[in-house]
């Protein structure tokens, strides 16, 4: 007898309705989205009448996971940038001077007097005026060096070392730059992902392309201007001793000391000391917050140890300018009023609410380690992405169609019942992927459409094995029985070989390949289900009211 355990019959419709239930947000997509949006500004602290009204447009008590649309259906910007390398030498050796000075010093009597020369980037020079010491002032300079920890650079030291005349050159070892290179790449992936993250925008792509290229796209953002602007300043925070102000761009700032533009004050240039106090690495907070003024401006916290250097600095220099740095613009320079313990303050300047939100959430990402200079950029309208949708609905639609029609005409009511479960299968496709958080791409579309193509096939599977028992004279129920169990190997097979292909694009793809192959897993998994549990559970209510002595499969 065709035969189901109650237990078994509740799985399956509880299943099904689940399944639906977490689809049915998908159908008022622009309704629960805004719901969705208006719940995190609510959160974030934008209580205004329009979220809360765009918050209880959709029943709290109802599932509100919605399907991430891609880039292609979405629209949002596209990014190629190219990272500035060599940025990161330059900054390495410049660095390295005081080193330079602190292992010569002790060898005076030997090498004479150390000056600082000028030196093209990526290069230090040091001249001594003893060039008979030479020996023992590069083998004091090569104890600085280090070993370069990679697998390729096994053996080598990061820093070159060599005399030329009575100078010391120092640079960056071919090994230590390819290193250099593979971390600066990684670390501005990372913070690129940061910056995008923060401002809450979904399903970023963020990949490294060759040697030194970053791929960037962000659906739902508005134009490419918007998302350079918020991941191409470096955001290089720095604390700089002030030693005077000048109007003169081209005016001499002295050994080790440089001279900056004023964001604030037009015409208006400070000399600093090219080292600073304190960095914003050693920034551990930063808050949008409002001065006494009640002036829009930024509230920051230090580590442990960028604050004991800022309260020190700040106890023994009270009365002195202090200049606040940000990408090589002096953001303000106030004069120190008093001991500032505790590694927190607050950055002032010509700000808006909007950019002093903007600037907290680059010094919390952290800096760039190098510029980014942009090949591609493109801004890719929401009507482009709305004709996507379109295109790739109908292709749904027409799929759809045509395995309704072929199903009912080749099987008539088994065909009916196996249309009803292919419509199940499609919500619950999209069930799944609303509850993971994954993104539909063009791609992920096409996927979905080939699952409708293939759903059927199980059911045509059984549907002919169960035509072959017939012929042999069982009786209906016998032979559903047996065409259920001779065809479920077949299936089995059939479908775990498809779905080992989709994990492999998966794990091997990237972007539209992933989406592809989602959405492909996904469709394999819903399609057996339907196919062996669901129609099989429809039979068994039809045949349990009917109790048919014959039946045309």
């Amino acid at each position: 007898m065709l035969q189901m355990s109650a237990f078994k019959r509740v799985v399956i419709i509880g299943v099904c309705l689940i399944g639906l239930l977490f689809a049915m947000p998908n159908a008022f997509y622009p309704r629960v989205e805004g719901h969705n949006d208006a719940v995190k500004a609510i959160e974030a602290g934008a209580d205004s009448p329009e979220n809360a009204a765009a918050a209880a447009a959709w029943p709290s008590w109802l599932p509100s996971t919605i399907v991430n649309l891609g880039l292609d259906l979405r629209g949002g910007a596209h990014l190629l940038a190219e990272v500035q390398v060599a940025d990161v030498y330059e900054a390495r050796i410049e660095a390295l001077w005081p080193d330079v000075r602190d292992a010569l010093r002790p060898l005076r009597e030997t090498v004479g007097t150390i000056r600082l020369q000028e030196s093209a980037p990526g290069e230090l020079r040091v001249r001594i005026s003893q060039p008979a010491g030479m020996d023992t002032a590069l083998a004091a300079v090569r104890e600085l060096a280090r070993p370069v920890v990679t697998l390729t650079g096994g053996g080598a030291s990061d820093l070159d070392v060599r005399a030329e005349g009575d100078e010391i050159v120092v640079s960056l070892s071919e090994a230590e730059r390819l290193a250099t290179d593979d971390r600066t790449l990684r670390q501005s992936l990372e913070i690129i992902r940061r910056r995008v993250d923060e401002v809450g925008t979904r399903e970023p792509t963020i990949q490294r392309q060759g040697e030194d290229r970053i791929l960037i796209q962000v659906p739902g953002l508005g134009s490419a201007e918007e998302l350079k602007a918020l991941i191409g300043t470096t955001a290089q925070l720095g604390f700089h001793p002030v030693v005077g102000r000048s109007s003169n761009p081209d005016q001499d700032p002295g050994l080790r000391n440089k001279i900056l533009p004023s964001i604030d004050e037009e015409g208006v240039y400070y000399i600093v000391e090219s080292l600073p106090v304190v960095t914003g690495e050693e920034l551990v907070d930063a808050q949008p917050a409002f001065d006494q003024n009640n002036r829009p401006a930024v509230n920051f916290r230090f580590n442990p140890s960028g604050a004991r250097k800022f309260g020190d600095y700040t106890a023994e220099n009270i009365g002195s300018p202090f200049a606040i740095v940000l990408d090589g613009e002096v953001i303000s320079a106030p004069v120190i009023q008093d001991h500032i313990p505790g590694g927190s303050g607050i950055i002032t300047g010509n700000f808006n609410v909007e950019e002093s939100t903007q600037l907290a959430v680059l010094l919390r990402a952290g800096a760039l380690p190098a510029g980014l200079t942009f090949l591609e950029e493109r801004t890719i309208g929401p009507e482009l992405g709305q004709d996507s949708i379109e295109a790739g609905r109908i292709a749904c639609i027409v799929a759809f169609a045509a395995v309704l029609v072929f199903m009912v005409a080749s099987y008539g009511l088994f065909g009916v019942f196996a249309n009803i479960a292919l419509m199940i299968n499609v919500g619950l496709i999209f069930g799944l992927l609303s509850v993971i958080g994954a993104t539909l791409t063009l791609p992920g579309i096409a996927g979905i459409v080939l699952t409708i193509g293939m759903a059927v096939d199980a059911n045509v599977l059984v549907f002919e094995r169960i035509r072959e028992e017939l012929k042999t004279a069982k009786g209906p129920a016998r032979a559903i029985e047996l065409g259920y169990e001779k065809a479920l190997s077949a299936i089995l097979d059939a479908n775990i070989t498809t779905f080992i292909t989709a994990v492999i694009l998966f794990v091997m793809g990237a972007g539209p390949v992933r989406g592809f192959s989602i959405t492909l897993a996904l469709g394999i998994i819903t399609s057996v289900f339907t196919a062996i549990y669901v129609t099989r559970l429809m039979i068994v209510f039809w045949f349990e009211r009917k109790r048919p002595k014959t039946i045309e499969v």
